[in-house]
């Protein structure tokens, strides 16, 4: 599923795909596509809304 999350370095919107399979709570790292740092992204799925909602934090 199509997502994404604003970098904790630089602030731009990064977009990624969700593995839907892992589960509805994930946690994993993604470096962003601008800046390249690493963000550790923690997922959930919201059931009201039917979609991923990532935060980030710098790793």
């Amino acid at each position: 599923m199509e997502a994404g999350f604003q970098c904790a370095g630089c602030g731009e919107w990064n977009s990624t795909t969700v593995d839907e399979s892992a589960g509805r709570r994930q946690s994993y790292v993604e470096d962003c596509q601008t800046c390249c740092k690493s963000n550790v992204l923690q997922v959930e799925y919201d059931t009201a809304s039917q979609a991923f909602f990532i935060a980030a934090a710098l790793e």
